[in-house]
């Protein structure tokens, strides 16, 4: 007689192999640096309350006013409503300083870099911060099954506006170069050389502030069903890749 059927696991080679989780970089001070304002909430905002709730300190340089966003739910001008509504955003997430400059929306590009850098430097001065945070400005940086069309125009809250995504990468790798400071880029699952990062005890509590934020840019109110189906997808986990490495001190020093 044959020997019954058993219902006995796969060989170890065959076995899928879960993705192991990193913990959140350690950082007393966060400073964001963003293109246009949503992104700090659409993109990075379950990262900067988890690193809110692990106890540090949150800053944010914004280049731009948003004005270049296809969609205005408001009767207000885009370059007045969309800077009050990422003061708005900013207070949910908790962060404590919002800068926000005047260069052109989807023309990052035309600025001298050396000039985004300088406004990058000041910013590090201003609040020493230990970690920088950007939006990946790879192609596949945020694209995929969970964040594609990030560069459509009715997705203004992650859209790049062309260049814009890189040139802030550039200029902050070049001031953070000269400080010493890290950089970490929040990127889409299964980016090369991306970690997969734990947004902590309870991931529930960080979707549910950033999508809070994300509902304070009225005049985007077209965008957010997208973006919320999209955070969805990523339950309690984000992905990081670093632009500038964080640099191990010697045990000997």
């Amino acid at each position: 007689m044959s020997a019954p059927a058993t219902d006995s696991p796969p060989p170890a080679d065959l076995a899928p192999v879960p993705l192991a989780r990193c913990p959140l970089p350690r950082a007393r001070k966060v400073l964001a640096v963003i293109a246009r304002p949503g992104q700090e909430s659409a993109a990075l905002g379950g990262l900067l309350y988890a690193f809110r709730r692990a106890g540090a300190g949150l800053a944010l340089l914004c280049l731009t006013r948003g004005e270049a966003s296809p969609l205005n739910a408001t009767i207000e001008r885009l370059e007045t409503r969309r800077p009050w509504e990422l003061q708005v955003a900013g207070a949910v997430l908790g962060i404590c300083s919002v800068a926000v400059a005047d260069y052109p929306d989807g023309g990052l590009a035309e600025t001298p870099p050396a000039e985004l850098a300088e406004l990058v430097q000041r910013e590090i001065r201003r609040h020493a911060p230990d970690l920088l945070l950007i939006v990946d400005p790879e192609p596949g940086g945020l694209d995929g099954a969970v964040l594609a069309g990030a560069d459509r125009p009715g997705d203004p809250m992650l859209a790049s506006g062309g260049s814009d995504d890189a040139v802030v990468a550039r200029a902050v790798r070049s001031a953070a170069g000269q400080a010493g400071v890290p950089v970490a880029a929040r990127t889409a699952p299964g980016t090369r050389g991306g970690r997969l990062i734990d947004l902590g005890v309870d991931p529930d509590a960080a979707r549910a502030v950033q999508c809070s934020a994300t509902a304070a840019y009225v005049s985007q109110s077209e965008a957010l069903p997208e973006v919320g189906r999209r955070l969805e997808l990523l339950n309690g986990r984000e992905t990081l890749r670093w632009m500038v490495p964080l640099l191990r001190r010697s045990s000997r020093g």
